[in-house]
C-alpha cells in the first residue's frame, strides 16, 4: 500500500510505515500526479481533497487529522466509494487552552479580571463546549450560542446571537459554512461589530473566513482582539495583522497531544478501512513533559495572576504573537512560505494536563479554577 502524507503530521511516517509505504510533501504541494499510484492519502486543512486532486487516481481513503473537513469534498468521496476519516475531538482541548492563554494574557496587560466578566461563545461543539466548560471554571459567566445545537437538543441554555453582543468577551468556534440558514461565512460582519459592545474583547480560532477581515480591520468600537485564524491563509492581511493585541499563525490546536490523538484517530480509521491489525497508540509518540512542575508559591497578585503564571509555564502565547509577527518585516512575497513554516516547525506544545501545580492552600478557589483548566495540584486527589 502506498500513503501520501503531509509532512506536517507528527509522526506519521513513523506510525503508517507498519501497514504501508509512506511518501510526505507538503500539503500545499500536494498536486494529481502525486496522486497517480497512491491507496491512501492523509492531509491537514491547507489541502483542498476534491475531484481535482484525486480523479482517475486509485486513492480508496482520506484521512485528514483535524476536527475540521470544510477543505474536503465529502460528495465527491463518497460517490466514488472513498472511505473517509476526520479527527474529531482530537485538538479540541489545545484550542480551548489557547483560548484560556489569550483571555489570562488579555486580562493580566490591561488589567483586566475575568472573573464575574461575560463572555459569549459562538459555536459550541467540540472546542467551543470546552472553552465554555473552561470560562465558567474561571469565574466567568457564559452565554452559548449555536443554532443547531438548539434546535436538535431544545436546551434553553442556547441562545440567540444578538444576546452575546453586550457579551465583555466574544470567541468564536463555529465551522466554515457557506450555504443554508446557519452559514457561518462573514459571520461576523460589519454589521456584527456594530452591534457588539463598545469596547468588547474579540477572539477567532475557528476559520479565518468566518470573519469578515475588512470589517474587523475598521470597526473601532472593539477592544483588544485575538486572532489566530485568517482570511486568505497564508498570505494574511498585514495591516490587520498590526492593529490586532495577539495574532498567531493557525496554531491554536497545535498542541503535541492534540496532534497525536489526530495521528491516532486516521491511523486506526484507515486500518479499519483496509482490514489491517493497528500497531501503534498514543503513547507510542507522546515524549514526558517538559514542565511536569510549576510552583506558584511566590507568585505575587491574585490567583490570577498564579493561573496565568501556571498557564505560561506551560505556553507561552507571547511567544507565539512574536514570531508571527516577524511575518511583516519579509518581503511581500515571501510572506505565504514564512506563515506555512511558522505552521510546519511549530515547537512542541503539551497541554496541562501533563503539569502538577504546587501552591500554599490545598483547596480553595484557585485549586478549583486549576483542575477546572485541566491541570493537576499537588496533593489533590480526584
Amino acid at each position: 500500500m502506498k500513503i501520501v502524507a503531509d509532512a506536517n503530521i507528527p509522526f506519521v511516517q513513523e506510525c503508517f510505515s507498519s501497514v504501508g509505504d509512506v511518501e510526505i510533501m507538503s500539503g500545499r504541494d500536494m498536486t494529481a500526479a502525486a496522486m497517480a499510484n497512491a491507496d491512501a492519502l492523509l492531509v491537514r486543512s491547507i489541502t483542498p481533497v476534491n475531484e481535482q486532486l484525486l480523479g482517475g487516481s486509485p486513492v480508496r481513503f482520506v484521512g485528514t487529522a483535524t476536527i475540521g473537513f470544510d477543505h474536503i469534498d465529502l460528495d465527491y468521496l463518497e460517490a466514488n466509494h472513498i472511505g473517509f476519516a476526520s479527527a474529531p475531538g482530537s485538538n479540541a482541548n489545545s484550542a480551548a487552552e489557547y483560548i484560556i492563554a489569550a483571555l489570562l494574557d488579555v486580562g493580566q496587560r490591561h488589567g483586566i479580571r475575568l472573573e464575574g466578566e461575560s463572555i459569549g461563545v459562538i459555536g459550541v461543539g467540540n472546542v467551543g463546549g470546552r472553552v465554555a466548560q473552561k470560562c465558567e471554571a474561571l469565574g466567568m459567566h457564559v452565554r452559548r450560542n449555536d443554532p443547531p445545537l438548539q434546535r436538535r437538543t431544545g436546551d434553553p441554555n442556547y441562545v440567540p446571537i444578538e444576546a452575546v453582543y453586550d457579551c465583555d468577551f466574544i470567541t468564536v468556534h463555529t465551522p466554515l459554512t457557506r450555504d443554508g440558514i446557519d452559514k457561518t461565512y462573514h459571520l461576523a460582519d460589519g454589521r456584527f461589530f456594530a452591534s457588539v459592545k463598545r469596547g468588547a474583547i474579540f477572539l477567532n480560532a475557528s476559520r479565518g473566513a468566518v470573519v469578515d477581515s475588512e470589517s474587523l480591520a475598521v470597526a473601532g468600537r472593539l477592544g483588544p482582539v485575538v486572532l489566530d485564524v485568517w482570511e486568505n491563509e497564508p498570505n494574511i492581511d498585514i495591516e490587520l495583522l498590526c492593529g490586532v493585541d495577539l495574532a498567531s499563525p493557525h496554531i491554536a490546536g497545535y498542541s503535541f497531544d492534540g496532534k497525536i490523538a489526530g495521528l491516532i484517530m486516521i491511523y486506526r480509521a484507515l486500518c479499519e478501512h483496509f482490514g489491517l491489525e493497528p500497531k501503534h497508540e498514543a503513547g507510542d509518540f507522546l515524549p514526558e513533559p517538559e514542565v511536569p512542575v510549576v510552583d506558584v508559591r511566590d507568585v505575587q497578585g491574585d490567583d490570577e495572576a498564579a493561573l496565568a503564571h501556571a498557564v505560561r509555564s506551560v505556553y507561552s502565547i507571547q511567544r507565539d504573537d512574536a514570531a508571527t509577527r516577524q511575518i511583516v518585516d519579509k518581503p511581500a512575497e515571501e510572506r505565504g512560505r514564512f506563515f506555512d513554516a511558522l505552521r510546519k516547525n511549530y515547537p512542541v506544545r503539551r497541554e496541562f494536563h501533563n503539569t502538577t501545580v504546587v501552591l500554599d492552600e490545598p483547596g480553595g478557589a484557585l485549586v478549583r479554577k486549576l483542575l477546572g483548566l485541566g491541570f493537576k495540584v499537588k496533593g489533590h486527589q480526584l
